[in-house]
């Protein structure tokens, strides 16, 4: 089973730009999605032919908005707040979460598209919002580790983990996505059992990073960020054969500033 994850950075403009053809080529069971930024009936009426999708769109509009696409039929499907608990409500938590399951020879998989917030260090309150919207996810983290076997959380967490996620780290410790408090959240989900399978996979080596500024030569240079993740349980982790970032050959054939977290499992 082959499941990617990708901040698209508007949907409607990564379709102009070439994401259909990628979606032929990438042969992927799963493709997760955040940062969708368009209407609910718009991922339907363009990918609904080939892919079962499950989406949850913002209340602000042009923000935000995760999908899940499957080739095989989600069930189970939950979005927000009903799946982060009613304090989950805040429409800055919208378009944030969405969650379900597909079958695999192996065993029901529970997937999970997440879109965490970008927050900003010299906003208090885009930080208070962050930091709440991670403590709904830490524990939804915790009730799903107990109900499945094979989950995998996946998306844009805002987040470089360690020095080694992060070109530039030097400079960017009172950076938003790279602050004491935010990495200490990884830690905390990964000393309870979740495998960051990119990290695992990659060893002890700069990046592969995942994004990149749009400003002056980020994308040329790998000046970039490793903010995009495939956490899963460890029974999910056994089974992962390949991970790869697909990254574009030039700046010019982008149609993200994120690039395609592709993980292969045997199931």
């Amino acid at each position: 089973m082959r499941i990617v994850s990708v901040n698209v950075n508007g949907v409607r403009a990564a379709l102009r730009k070439g994401m259909l053809p990628w979606l032929d080529e990438v042969g992927a069971d799963v493709v997760c999605l955040q940062e969708v930024r368009a209407p609910e009936d718009l991922l339907a009426a363009e990918l609904g032919s080939t892919w079962h999708v499950a989406d949850h769109i913002s209340e602000q509009k042009g923000r935000n908005g995760v999908a899940i696409l499957a080739r095989e039929e989600l069930s189970d499907v939950h979005v927000g707040a009903e799946a982060l608990g009613e304090t989950a409500t805040a429409a800055t938590h919208t378009g944030r979460w969405v969650e379900g399951t597909v079958p695999s020879p192996a065993g029901d998989v529970r997937i999970v598209s997440v879109y965490v917030h970008s927050g900003n260090a010299e906003d208090a309150v885009k930080m208070a919002d962050k930091y709440a919207f991670l403590d709904l996810m830490t524990a939804r983290l915790e009730a799903l580790a107990a109900a499945h076997e094979r989950v995998v959380v996946m998306g844009d967490i805002n987040i470089a983990h360690q020095n080694n996620d992060i070109k530039n780290w030097k400079g960017n410790l009172k950076s938003a996505g790279f602050l004491p408090e935010e990495r200490a959240y990884l830690d905390r989900w990964i000393e309870a059992g979740w495998v960051d399978v990119h990290r695992v996979h990659a060893g002890d080596v700069p990046g592969p990073y995942t994004w990149w500024s749009q400003r002056g030569k980020a994308f040329d240079n790998d000046a970039g960020w490793r903010i995009d993740y495939q956490l899963t349980s460890p029974t999910l982790a056994a089974a992962v054969t390949d991970v790869r970032v697909d990254r574009a050959p030039s700046y010019d054939t982008r149609w993200s500033d994120h690039a395609p977290l592709v993980v292969d499992y045997a199931l």
